[in-house]
């Protein structure tokens, strides 16, 4: 029943409502002053769930005619923990509410970046949970 329950609840409108697809532009904006320097586009799934925890992952999708194997994404979870932009602390309060009283987040982990492929990278968002 739990598992039906988190699906129905990051569904990909609310997916894209907690993350929208602008938000790489602004923070490419905040970094290189042009949005259109930025080599990827951000977005947010939902992957899945347990007991105590949820994960989620940041894709980050190569833009035309840039190279996203050259942007150094590897260091982005440090980034992107603690840029006002990404605002992951906002993003995992604005999760919180959403779990309504199922669950609670009591503390959230970006993992280190995997390259799936050249061309499309994913850092994972791991929440803890308190039932």
């Amino acid at each position: 029943m739990m598992a039906k329950r988190f699906n129905d609840i990051f569904t990909p409108d609310v997916l894209k409502k907690l993350f929208p697809e602008d938000r790489a532009d602004r923070f490419f904006d905040a970094l290189f002053g042009d949005p259109a320097e930025g080599a990827y586009d951000i977005s947010l799934e939902f992957k899945e769930h347990s007991q105590d925890r949820l994960k989620f992952e940041l894709h980050l999708t190569q833009r035309p005619g840039k190279c996203l194997y050259c942007n150094l994404t590897y260091g982005l979870p440090n980034v992107f923990a603690r840029h006002p932009i990404i605002n992951i602390s906002e993003l995992v309060q604005e999760i919180n509410r959403l779990l309504d009283d199922c669950a609670r987040c009591v503390d959230w982990q970006l993992c280190p970046t995997q390259e799936i492929s050249s061309d499309h990278h994913v850092i994972p968002l791991v929440i803890s949970l308190d039932r």
